[in-house]
């Protein structure tokens, strides 16, 4: 066996070992039910809500704006990180600020928010957006950083064209760490938009979560948690699997 492939097994057994604990544990009353219930019964309630059609929507409003702040993080943060690469006096006014850009504690201007935008979608959107773009901008300064400068100086000797440059040796130098913004973005926008949801919306995975605690439903509130924790997960090992995938091309000779 590989040292990846027991790293793998090793990490899957944890995860079965910590569900089967948190099993027995409500199963034998050690965890009082109105506490905490079933990982099954979670699996079961979850079951039933989806194929009854019940979290259709707000699953759609999650996920619409979830994905809006995603690409619009994504596209301005890239763009940003190449702006302020190519400016060195405005990446040293912006390199502290950035540093310490996650201390900011974002949800407290959530007042300010509905009075610009109302009570409506686009609020969560600026949150998703706000939490996500920072990574793709230190991302993409990071991946320009890493550019080697011997591949620079060959293109110049070659006379390449800038376009020709960025196309072939900028871009593809850049490509792992432009991917990791990609990640920390997706994952920084779900957090966002799902926090925000507690507060600031009427509809969403986020808000069905905080209704059904405010409401002592259980049931529901750990169903839909569940449903999160594995869309999350999903989406995470996808992105890390095309990431794995590129860099094994990478390699190739």
């Amino acid at each position: 066996m590989s040292r990846k492939s027991a790293v793998i097994w090793a990490q899957c057994a944890v995860v079965i070992l910590s569900i089967l604990a948190v099993e027995i544990s409500c199963r034998t009353g050690a965890i009082d039910n109105r506490t905490l219930i079933s990982p099954s019964d979670m699996a079961v309630k979850l079951k039933d809500r989806l194929l009854s059609g019940e979290m259709n929507d707000d699953i759609l409003q999650t996920f619409a704006t979830v994905g809006t702040s995603f690409l619009l993080a994504v596209v301005i943060g890239f763009l940003a990180g190449i702006i302020i690469h190519a400016i060195p006096r405005l990446r040293r006014a912006l390199d502290p600020l950035l540093a310490s850009y996650y201390s900011i504690p974002f949800f407290v201007f959530y007042p300010l928010l509905i009075a610009f935008f109302g009570l409506n979608k686009l609020p969560l959107i600026v949150i998703g957006f706000v939490f996500a773009a920072a990574a793709m901008v230190l991302s993409t300064l990071n991946g320009l950083d890493r550019v080697p400068r011997s591949l620079l100086k060959t293109a110049r000797m070659m006379r390449l064209g800038r376009v020709q440059t960025v196309r072939l040796i900028t871009f593809p130098a850049a490509a792992p760490y432009l991917f990791t913004g990609l990640k920390l973005s997706l994952a920084y926008a779900f957090i966002g938009v799902i926090a925000g949801e507690f507060i600031l919306s009427g509809g969403g995975l986020g808000y069905s979560i905080a209704y059904a605690y405010n409401n002592f439903d259980n049931d529901t509130m750990y169903a839909t948690m569940l449903f999160v924790l594995i869309v999350a997960t999903a989406m995470n090992g996808i992105l890390h699997a095309w990431e794995q995938r590129l860099l094994r091309r990478r390699g190739r000779p």
